[in-house]
């Protein structure tokens, strides 16, 4: 007979495998999450520590000093340098050159000799109106000593008064043909003056375009002209500035108070001072077309500095801020639209929003609100700093980083060009 298995032996067979199976699953899970922890946990403590810390201790530095001091206010635009005069010369008479009394490029007064045309055409003619003139003018004396005689007669009763009367008209008659005589003298005078031109203006004398023995006729669409002068000193600089941003206000509430605006000019690459003058004029209408309206300076231009048609960079100083809080603009960070710099006190780092201000691109300075003189700023390793990270200062570097705009080449991580002309 088969002996059946013992229910009790089936019931307390099958719960040590199961046991064993959920033990080795939470083994398992355990070794999961430690890996898990390694790997992230650590990662995480090493960001922490490694950007506030570096390698274990405070990171090293270099920092700059906030200062008071002034700065100015500019609005900065393109320009050209246009001459105040420009003389195009062309021929009033028609005749050949017979001389050529400037140099290329020379500077010529008012009055110099510029060309000579052969005149003795026109000479001949005045002569001949000169003559004309002499024989009216003696018929006119005879007919006024005429006229005193007939006046004479006339008082005896022996002459009529219709031969009084005729004679005194004879007499305005004369006179009217010696007037007409005189202007047409005066016109041929005028044509010899024309035959030896001269410099209207002061000015530097372009390219000859002409050569003696060239025949040139009369007036200005017989072709080029026969020389261009160009008024050097003083010379004016013609720029535009936007109506947006309160740009065209600001100018006119200075003009207003009646104060004398400056304008600095700097070559193409807006590098160079090229020459400081003072706001001259302004358009009096807004072009629609760019939102613009058009300011003129004027610059003595000793140096000759300015070149007429030369572009340049017009900076029109609206006003000046004094007494503000500046620092160099390379350490203003950017966090999106919100700018901060690096605020060091008792070496931990502090995050202090500011709010940047007018900027001078030439001294790598910044006004700001936020931060107060005096404060000290990190001005170097921003990628290893954050809020409360102890700091190590470097002494060793020159003085120029505890001075604003000492390093004015360096590069503010993540950010932006300052728009320092209040535009």
């Amino acid at each position: 007979m088969t002996s059946e298995p013992h229910p009790s032996a089936q019931t307390h067979g099958r719960p040590p495998g199961r046991k064993l199976r959920a033990f080795i699953w939470i083994v398992v899970l355990a070794l999961i999450g430690f890996g898990v922890y390694l790997v992230f946990g650590h990662k995480t403590e090493t960001t922490k520590t490694g950007r506030g810390r570096g390698a274990g201790g405070p990171v090293t530095i270099t920092t700059v000093t906030a200062t008071k001091g002034d700065i100015g206010d500019y609005i900065k635009q393109i320009g050209n340098v246009v001459p105040v005069y420009t003389a195009s010369i062309f021929s009033q008479v028609t005749g050949v050159v017979g001389a050529v009394n400037f140099k290329e490029g020379q500077v010529v007064n008012k009055g110099d000799s510029l060309l000579d045309i052969d005149d003795r055409q026109y000479v001949a003619t005045l002569m001949q109106a000169e003559g004309t003139l002499e024989k009216d003018t003696n018929v006119l004396g005879q007919a006024q000593m005429d006229l005193e005689r007939y006046e004479e007669a006339w008082k005896l009763n022996a002459v009529s008064k219709q031969i009084l009367d005729d004679q005194k008209f004879l007499v305005e008659q004369d006179k009217g043909t010696v007037k007409n005589d005189q202007g047409t003298v005066n016109f041929d005078k005028l044509q010899v003056e024309y035959c030896h031109i001269t410099a209207p203006i002061t000015g530097r004398v372009g390219l000859r375009l002409v050569d003696p023995g060239n025949l040139i006729t009369a007036g200005a669409n017989s072709g080029n002209p026969l020389a261009v002068i160009t008024q050097m000193q003083p010379i004016t600089v013609v720029f535009s500035i936007p109506e947006a941003n309160n740009n065209l206000g600001a100018v006119m509430a200075q003009l207003k108070n009646e104060a004398k605006l400056t304008v600095d000019a700097y070559d193409s690459t807006d590098q160079t001072k090229l020459a400081s003058g003072e706001f001259l004029a302004m358009d009096s209408q807004i072009d629609t077309t760019t939102g613009t309206v058009k300011m003129r300076a004027t610059f003595s231009n000793d140096d000759l500095a300015l070149f007429p048609n030369q572009f340049v960079n017009a900076h029109l100083l609206v006003r000046t801020l004094t007494g503000v809080t500046l620092i160099p603009t390379a350490v203003i960070q950017q966090n999106g639209q919100t700018s901060f710099v690096y605020v060091i006190k008792d070496d931990t780092v502090h995050i202090q929003n500011i709010k940047p201000g007018v900027v001078d691109e030439k001294l790598g300075l910044t006004q700001v609100e936020g931060v107060n003189p005096g404060d000290v700023i990190a001005s170097s390793s921003f990628d290893k700093l954050q809020d409360e990270s102890k700091v190590s200062i470097d002494t060793g570097k020159p003085a120029d980083d505890k001075k604003p705009g000492g390093d004015k080449k360096g590069k503010a991580a993540g950010g932006h060009k300052q728009d320092g002309s209040g535009s």
